[in-house]
C-alpha cells in the first residue's frame, strides 16, 4: 500500500509536469520582454583600475570621489564610471571585474557613456561552492555527496519546470504540488536511499505539503492576501501579464517549507525505526508514544526556527515597518507583514501535524512487536 501510494503519487507529479510544461514560445515571449534593453545599450565586462573615496557632496561625482576609474575593451584609456557609496565601499580593489552598462548614443561621432552595473563575484562563489562542497562530504561523506546530487537535481526542476510555468501563467497550486513531490522522491532516496524507513518519511513529507497547502489556500482567502506584497512581485507583473499572483504566494508556502518538512520527517522515521530495533517487543501504541516524545522536542526546537528563518528573510521589510508611525497591531494587517505571518504560521501547523502523522506511519511500518534476537 505505501508503495502504491507513493507510485501514484509520483506518476500524478509526473503527468502534471507534462501537462503544465510550459510552451517555449510563451517563455521566449516573457523572456524576450524582460530581458530587452534601450537600443544601443550593451553590458560590458570591465576591469577596475582606481576605486575613489565616497564623496561627501554628490555634485562632486567623478572629481576625484565617488566613482571608478575602469579599463574596458575599445577604449583607449580608462573610464570614470559614478557608483554608490556601498559599492565603493564594498571591498573592491584594483584588478576586480566589474560589468557595466553602456550606452552608444545614435549618429555617428558620439562618445560611449558607462554606468556601473554589478560587480563580477564567480571567483568568490566559486570559491565558497568547493568549500560547502569538500565540507560535506568531508563530515557526511557518501550521504553528503548524495545529497549534493539531490540539490543539484532540485534546482533544475525549480529552473526548468517550476519557473517558466509560473512566469507563462499555470496554476500556482498544481505547480507546488508537482514540484514538491519530484523533489522530495529525488532528493529523499538519493540521499537516504531506498528503504521502508526512507518511503515511510517521503509519504509523511507529502502529507505535510498537502496540509500545508490546504491551510495557506484557507488563509490566503481569509486574510484576502492579493500575492502583490513588494515592489519585485509588482515588477513581474510587467514582464508576465498571465502571473497568478496567489498561486505564486501557494507555491512559495510550500517550498518554503519542504526542507524543514523533509528534516522533521526523516529524523522522526528513523527514531521510531532506531526504537523498534533496541526494543522489538515494544507494542505499536508504545513506540507511537515514544516516538512522539521525541517529536515533540523537535517541533519545539523547528517552530523557532521557521520564525527565525522567515524573520531573517523578511527583515528589511520589518525595518521598513518599524519605522512607520503607526502602532504595531495597526501593522499586521498591512501586506508584507501579514503574508508573511500567514507563510510562518500555515508552515509551523502543517510542521507539527505532518510529526503525528509520520510517526504513526513508522510505527505500523516498523513492523509488529517480535522477541528480542
Amino acid at each position: 500500500m505505501l508503495l502504491a501510494l507513493i507510485a501514484v503519487a509520483l506518476l500524478a507529479a509526473l503527468a502534471g509536469t507534462v501537462r503544465l510544461w510550459p510552451e517555449s514560445s510563451a517563455v521566449a515571449a516573457v523572456d524576450d520582454l524582460a530581458g530587452s534593453t534601450a537600443p544601443g545599450t550593451t553590458y560590458v565586462t570591465g576591469r577596475v583600475v582606481t576605486v575613489q573615496e565616497p564623496c561627501a557632496d554628490q555634485s562632486q561625482v567623478g572629481d576625484g570621489c565617488g566613482a571608478l576609474r575602469v579599463t574596458v575593451d575599445g577604449e583607449s584609456s580608462p573610464v570614470v564610471v559614478p557608483a554608490a557609496a556601498e559599492v565603493l565601499a564594498s571591498g573592491l580593489a584594483s584588478g576586480d571585474e566589474v560589468e557595466l552598462l553602456r550606452t552608444q548614443p545614435q549618429g555617428d561621432g558620439g562618445q560611449a557613456t558607462y554606468a556601473y552595473y554589478a560587480t563580477d563575484r564567480d571567483a568568490a562563489l566559486l570559491w565558497l561552492l568547493v568549500l560547502f562542497v569538500v565540507v560535506a562530504v568531508a563530515v557526511a561523506r557518501l550521504r553528503g555527496l548524495m545529497a549534493i546530487v539531490g540539490l543539484t537535481v532540485s534546482g533544475l526542476v525549480l529552473w526548468q519546470f517550476t519557473l517558466p510555468a509560473l512566469l507563462t501563467g499555470e496554476n500556482g497550486v498544481a505547480v507546488a504540488l508537482c514540484t514538491a513531490t519530484l523533489i522530495l522522491v529525488v532528493v529523499l532516496y538519493t540521499t537516504h536511499g531506498l528503504s521502508w524507513r526512507t518511503s515511510t518519511a517521503l509519504l509523511g513529507t507529502l502529507a505535510g505539503v498537502l496540509m500545508v497547502l490546504g491551510l495557506g489556500e484557507a488563509w490566503m482567502r481569509l486574510a484576502a492576501l492579493t500575492g502583490v506584497s513588494d515592489e519585485s512581485t509588482a515588477l513581474l507583473g510587467a514582464y508576465a501579464s498571465d502571473l497568478d499572483y496567489r498561486g505564486l504566494l501557494a507555491c512559495a508556502l510550500v517550498i518554503a517549507g519542504l526542507g524543514i518538512l523533509n528534516d522533521v520527517t526523516i529524523t522522526q522515521t528513523s527514531a521510531v525505526w532506531e526504537l523498534r530495533g533496541a526494543a522489538p517487543g515494544l507494542p505499536r501504541t508504545a513506540l507511537f508514544s515514544r516516538g512522539m516524545r521525541i517529536g515533540r522536542d523537535h517541533i519545539a526546537s523547528t517552530i523557532y526556527t521557521i520564525v527565525f528563518a522567515y524573520a531573517g528573510g523578511a527583515l528589511a521589510v520589518l525595518m521598513l515597518l518599524y519605522l512607520y508611525d503607526r502602532p504595531l497591531l495597526d501593522l499586521v494587517s498591512t501586506e508584507q507583514l501579514a503574508e508573511e505571518i500567514v507563510r510562518t504560521l500555515t508552515g509551523a501547523v502543517g510542521l507539527m501535524l505532518a510529526v503525528p502523522v509520520t510517526t504513526a506511519l513508522a510505527a505500523v511500518l516498523a513492523g509488529p512487536p517480535r522477541a528480542a534476537d
